[in-house]
Order: structure tokens, then C-alpha cells, then sequence
């Protein structure tokens, strides 16, 4: 998480994700990398992303976009942000910002992308596509009157 000095009158900073890396924690607390007063960074360790089957066709949507990305929920907890949950689904990322969550699409890491890859080859099937029946001449008293 990255906060970001602001000069305005109502907002004093900003917070965001800005990346998620792929290394294992060395310590379960949460550890300033980066500081100077205009920006700090903040990591927190030991989030897990879990695949799950129902959400194969978000993540075939995600790993296929011109930008892959790692979803992340955070909350503000007093005064610094608590990343919660983190998602390589379109549509759970989706679901979150459409609930008013606060959530930042960060880049997906290259050691991401071929263990996303192999799960959405094994449990994704995209649906058949449907024949599209259009209204004809012979539709005409079964319409209904405008």
C-alpha cells in the first residue's frame, strides 16, 4: 500500500495499492519499505489468492485483457489501510467495487500469470454459442399490435 501527500484543503493523503508481490513473508507484520514525506510504502505479508472453479470465466477474462490484474480490497483500520482480500477474477473485482468497497487494480506479476493459465485451461469451458432466432414476416399477428 502506498500513501501519497496531498495539498488540498479537504484531503490531506491518498492510499492505494500499488503492487502485490510474489515472495514469501519474511515476518507477519506489516513493515514500512519506503518513506519520505511526500510518500510511503507500506508491505503487508502473507495474503493468499485462491482459484476457485465458479470463478474460471473472470479469471479467462482477466489473464486474456491487454493489462492482467491482481484485485485488492483494503479498509482504512484507524489511521493506516488494512489490504483484506485479493482476487484475479473480473467479476469478483467487479462485485466489490459495485458493493463500494474500496479496491485498486494492481498489475499481475509474470509468476502469476502461467499458474492462472493452467487452472483456467482445466476448468473453464466457455458456453456454447446459441443460435439467434430474428423475427419475421410470418411473426407478424404473434408480436402483439404497437
Amino acid at each position: 500500500m502506498e500513501r501519497v501527500a496531498l495539498t488540498n484543503r479537504w484531503v490531506s493523503e491518498k492510499w492505494e495499492a500499488v503492487r502485490v508481490d510474489c515472495a514469501p513473508p519474511h515476518a507477519a507484520e506489516p513493515r514500512v519499505i519506503a518513506h519520505d514525506e511526500k510518500r510511503t510504502e507500506i508491505l503487508f505479508p502473507g495474503h493468499v489468492i485462491w482459484l476457485r472453479r465458479d470463478e474460471a470465466e473472470g479469471y479467462y477474462l482477466n489473464i486474456t485483457s491487454p493489462q492482467p490484474k491482481v484485485f485488492v480490497l483494503w479498509r482504512m483500520d484507524e489511521a493506516s489501510p488494512r489490504p483484506d482480500l485479493l482476487t484475479v477474477s473480473y467479476h469478483e473485482g467487479a462485485r466489490w467495487m459495485d458493493s463500494g468497497e474500496d479496491v485498486d487494480g494492481v498489475p499481475l506479476t509474470p509468476e502469476l500469470l502461467p499458474w492462472i493459465a493452467a487452472f483456467v485451461a482445466a476448468h473453464y469451458k466457455p458456453e456454447p454459442r446459441r443460435k439467434v432466432n430474428y423475427a419475421t414476416s410470418r411473426d407478424k399477428g404473434r408480436m402483439g399490435n404497437f
